[in-house]
Formats: structure tokens, sequence, C-alpha cells
């Protein structure tokens, strides 16, 4: 890439007047920089190493010292800004496909073993451009819009509808499911009934484009996350206890569960504890019938999880990550409150 064309490509400025006028690569981290190569600098640190392995260009956005003024130092306000755009012009010419979805969907795709021209996309910048910056032709890129900026792509399609149900469920848990797909039975998955239809979806898109895929076992993808305790707050194993407090930080998605636990544990006692913004949102329905406490504090959550007596507390608005032990296997741990 030509110098004069990457400046205006990236809202840059040039601070000095370099010898060099062409970029072979775009390299992200200095120990791989070659000679010709334009280094994007994150840290000011790996500039020194990135020069010397002969870097022909430096891309930052920090104050930095110009220790060699044959080679081309570009400013730019923000640099993960500038590198969306570089990985912009670098995909516009490439016959990929992308499809857009949303995150539950995407972090299922992310367990699912595919064929190497499926790409599920996730995490930041850095990361999404080592997966993109040298694409072939004719993949098929999936990404969510609330977890990668769709500022990457210049076309982006949607996830094809369902036409019908796909997936027949033999045996469901409120956090596991037995089903068949296909004439597979998978038994005892670690995925709860709720995001069936957001599976459906996934496995209706690799339908649609032939990709070949095989499901594994599932993980906990960090939402409607069930931590098992017992009465004093003691994290227990997987569905050894009858006491269950269930996670969900997206709070788009608590309707939908509040209506899911109504549905599927009319036997039990349920109490939702979400953060008071969210009051304004619900239905005057729910608001009557659900037992729904609201929060502005985490230490209103462990007031109410104290003094109420339920099976199953959904806490919406964050993580498991409030527990004051953090929670790193499912062995017997202590939640102090």
């Amino acid at each position: 890439m030509r110098l004069e064309n990457t400046v205006a490509l990236i809202n840059g400025e040039l601070i000095n007047s370099p010898f060099i006028n062409n970029f072979t690569n775009i390299i992200l981290e200095a120990k791989a920089v070659r000679r010709g190569d334009l280094f994007i600098a994150f840290e000011e640190e790996t500039i020194e190493e990135a020069i010397f392995n002969g870097a022909y260009g430096v891309i930052f956005d920090k104050p930095t010292q110009i220790t060699d003024s044959e080679i081309a130092w570009i400013k730019v306000q923000n640099i993960e800004d500038a590198l969306v755009r570089l990985l912009r012009f670098e995909l516009l010419n490439k016959e990929i496909t992308v499809y857009s979805c949303d995150e539950i969907v995407l972090k299922l795709a992310l367990q699912v073993v595919t064929e190497p021209t499926f790409i599920a996309l996730r995490g930041d910048i850095k990361s999404v451009f080592k997966s993109l910056a040298h694409i072939e032709e004719h993949y098929t890129v999936l990404f969510s819009p609330t977890l990668t900026t769709p500022d990457i792509f210049t076309q982006i399609k949607e996830m094809p509808k369902n036409s019908h149900s796909s997936i027949n469920i033999i045996e469901q848990t409120l956090f596991e499911t037995s089903f068949i797909y296909d004439d597979v039975f998978y038994e005892r998955q670690l995925i709860s009934p709720f995001f069936m239809p957001y599976l459906e979806r996934l496995l209706s898109l690799f339908k649609k484009l032939k990709i070949n895929f095989r499901l594994r076992k599932f993980t906990p993808i960090d939402h409607f996350e069930a931590v098992f305790t017992n009465k004093n707050f003691e994290i227990k194993e997987f569905g050894t206890s009858d006491k269950v407090l269930i996670f969900e930080k997206n709070s788009s998605l608590i309707e939908d569960e509040i209506l899911f636990l109504h549905k599927h544990s009319t036997w039990a006692k349920s109490i939702y504890i979400l953060p008071n913004a969210m009051k304004k949102n619900l239905s005057k329905e729910l608001l009557e019938t659900a037992d729904i406490f609201f929060y502005h504090s985490k230490e209103e959550i462990k007031k109410v999880l104290k003094t109420n007596i339920f099976h199953f507390a959904l806490v919406a608005g964050v993580d498991k990550s409030i527990l004051d032990k953090p929670l790193i296997r499912q062995t017997q741990l202590t939640l102090d409150f």
C-alpha cells in the first residue's frame, strides 16, 4: 500500500518526510515485523523492536519519540479506529460473505467445530484483524454487532429465518437438554432449552450454506448461567442443589428468561433481582405476577438473596463475578455475604 493512500485512509498525520513510499504488510506484533512492513504500535515500548526488524512505518496515537527519520511516522487520533479502517480496506475487494447475528448465536457458533471456510468472529480489534487480514476468497464470516463493530464490513447479510423446527428435544431440565438433530442424539448437553431457538438459527445457517460442522459438548456461554448453592450460599457442584443463582448480564434477555422460568418451573419458588433502571421496561403484567426486586447496588442484591426463600434467583445486570470469591471451578467454595 502506498504511503499517501495509507495516511488518507486512516485520517492520519504524517509527522516527518520519510524516504519510503510503500508498505508490504500491516503487522501488529513487533517480533513478526519484516523489512517493508507497516507496524501498528499499540504499545510505545514495542516500536524499537519493530524498527530493528525492518519496519518502514509506524502508526501511533500516543506521544512518541521519533527515533528513525527515514521511515514513516503516522499519528492518528485513535489507533483502534485506524486499524478498523485498514481492515475494511483490506476486505473491500475480497469475495467473502458476512452474516450478522445476536451474541448468543455467535457464542454458540464458537463452540461448534466447522470447516475452515467458516469463521465465527469474536475478540478485540487486534484479534479480529489477525483472523481476517489474510482471509481467503469465498469464506463465510459470522459476527455479532454487540461484540464486534460492523464498520469493518461493507456488505452484511441477516441470518436466515427458520422455516420449521429442526431440533427434537427428547428430555430437558432448566439447564440441560437432550435432543436429536439430523438423526444424531446429543445426550444431556449443558445447554438450557432456553437457547434451543438460537441453536436452531445457527444450524439453519449451516444447512443453507452447506457448511460441514460437528456439535461437541457445550459449555456455559455467560448467559442464563446457573450457580448451584446450598442454604448457606456455599457453591455446590452443578446439579447437586435445589437452590440456584442464575446470572444474566444482558438486560435485553431478562423478560424472556423470566417468562421461561415461569413456564418451566411452576413447582419452584423463583425470584428476580433486577437493576432499578429496568423497571420502566417491563410489562405491567410481569410486574404484577412475578416476584421482582429492584436494586441500586450489589450490596442490595446480596441482601435480597439473604432475606428471601427461593429455589431459583435470576440476577440481572451482573455476572457471577459479584461473588466475593471467584468461581474458578464448581467445587465447594464459600460465598461470603
